[in-house]
């Protein structure tokens, strides 16, 4: 038996792999010709799997490592050597994939065992057993519930610590100015990464539209891609930002892309971190000390235990039909200024940037600014997806097909309430960028006023057949009612000018 490993289930002492004596690792560089990857992403997943390699040929393990174009290569080579073999791999995320695998697998002889994924927290059994008959739209709030008491993360005698469940009202405050967060940690790349790091730039540079990577301008690559690297993360997170990560979780300032965020997500989801020591990590600390309060504590925990875990089954449970969903039936272009970054707009320019910089931004600029724009101008849900996919190094198709597509888009009905529409009055009180913008945040009209303020309620009117009876938006389709005549004619002429904007380049 041969244990086959994945590139993003690399833990050391999860799965089949702990206990296994024959591996075999497939670095088939097909996928990623496939959409114009961050270059960062594709060093890390190729980084990684080549560090994972050698971590488990120093602990005496028999590793059979193929770099090819396609798994269909790697194992014809394997089966060629190794005729009739059995393989066992973990279940992989992503819709279809294990039975792909098994297709090519046993075409050429061999046999393929699909395990459970160890690398959640939550398996399809346990998943089964909370949610029963429950057909979409699925509950986040119930799901975190359910995981808070099968884990016993943060409870006590079957009560949540401190009483409430949820603190994120305590989680809304923005940094003073001139505010200095802690440094976030930066990995200086070994021979091995660097390796990586130039074939990468130099086999998929070209222009994005033809799968290169030219649209994106990185800085020096800095994630972790060992698991000593992944566990220092951890550490530093917890030591130097884990106290004000909680009032601090949606901030958005200019020139601080991390504040006190985790950036632990990309390696969580190559599998160099398993969820739970993460989880306890942080728990541990905050038995030790005291300067840890418990609305951070609360909120990482509902990140990690509650939304990572119940995005992947509402992925597992919707595909294929959620990754073609689009109920709002929008049709619009991505812009361009996604992929270049050239706005007169300072909040979507700037998170541009730090994605075509490290393939990174926090989780309240990629909803309410880039997936919110997207949303308000009517951007086709696919075409979004696509470019979440291809731009972050944390991005699998589990992980934004349900976070980009359902929560950004409103496209699904599979577990959003309502859409996460807002206008520049959100923007303005969370972050930093409207004080200097080109735009003005409070007008709606003319040529000076904020794209936000009039592709809202122009997303508003454009919907209202869906959205005019949901009973959590009866108050802004009160207000919109105010504006229809004259002002919501305006309204509409400064609407369409930003999306003809946007389709030139000129937003």
């Amino acid at each position: 038996m041969t244990v086959l490993v994945l590139g993003d289930q690399l833990h050391p002492d999860r799965g089949p792999v702990a206990d296994a004596d024959e591996v075999l690792m497939v670095e088939a560089h097909g996928f990623a010709r496939r959409k114009p990857y961050h270059p960062h992403k594709l060093t890390l997943v190729f980084a990684a799997m080549r560090q994972f390699r050698d971590r488990l040929r120093d602990r005496g393990v028999a590793v059979e490592y193929h770099t090819c174009e396609t798994f269909a290569e790697g194992f014809g080579a394997h089966f060629g050597a190794h005729p009739a073999d059995h393989l066992v791999v973990m279940e992989p995320a992503s819709h279809g994939a294990g039975d792909r695998l098994t297709d090519l697998v046993e075409a050429r002889g061999g046999t393929l065992e699909v395990v459970k994924n160890d690398l959640f927290l939550c398996d399809r059994d346990r998943w089964r057993a909370y949610a029963g008959d429950r057909e979409p739209p699925y509950r986040h709030e119930a799901f975190y519930r359910h995981m808070r008491r099968e884990t016993g993360y943060l409870m006590a005698d079957g009560d949540p610590v401190g009483g409430e469940w949820n603190y994120d009202e305590q989680n809304r405050e923005t940094p003073p100015a001139e505010y200095e967060p802690p440094a976030p940690p930066c990995y200086e790349p070994d021979e091995t990464t660097r390796e990586v790091s130039e074939w990468v730039r130099e086999t998929f540079d070209g222009p994005y539209a033809e799968g290169g990577h030219d649209w994106a301008d990185p800085e020096p690559f800095r994630w972790p891609v060992t698991r000593e690297a992944a566990l220092d993360a951890l550490d530093r997170f917890v030591d130097d930002r884990l106290a004000m990560f909680g009032p601090y979780q949606d901030a958005m300032v200019r020139d601080e892309w991390a504040l006190h965020h985790s950036l632990l997500s990309a390696a969580i989801n190559v599998g160099l971190l398993h969820p739970a020591e993460v989880v306890e990590t942080v728990l541990e600390a905050t038995r030790e000390r005291e300067d840890v309060p418990l609305n951070s504590v609360e909120g990482f925990v509902r990140q990690v235990v509650g939304w990572r875990e119940f995005t992947r089954h509402v992925y597992r449970e919707t595909m294929p039909d959620l990754e073609d969903a689009n109920q709002l039936n929008a049709t619009e272009p991505l812009p361009e200024a996604y992929w270049t970054g050239e706005t007169a707009m300072a909040c979507l320019g700037d998170v541009v940037e730090g994605v075509r910089e490290r393939g990174y931004s926090h989780h309240i600029e990629r909803l309410m600014v880039l997936s919110n724009f997207a949303l308000l101008l009517g951007v086709d849900p696919a075409e979004l997806n696509d470019w979440f996919h291809a731009g972050y190094v944390d991005a699998y198709h589990w992980v934004t097909t349900p976070n980009v597509v359902e929560m950004g888009s409103y496209a699904a009905g599979a577990f959003a309430t309502k859409p996460y529409a807002a206008s520049a009055n959100y923007v303005d009180r969370l972050s930093d960028y409207c004080g200097d913008c080109r735009y003005d945040p409070d007008a709606t009209v003319g040529a000076d006023a904020c794209p936000f303020n009039s592709l809202y309620w122009a997303f508003l009117d454009r919907n209202e057949a869906e959205l005019r009876e949901n009973h959590r938006m009866g108050l802004v389709y009160s207000h919109l009612d105010d504006k229809r005549g004259e002002e919501l004619d305006a309204i509409q002429e400064r609407a369409a000018a930003v999306r003809e904007a946007a389709r030139d380049g000129d937003l």
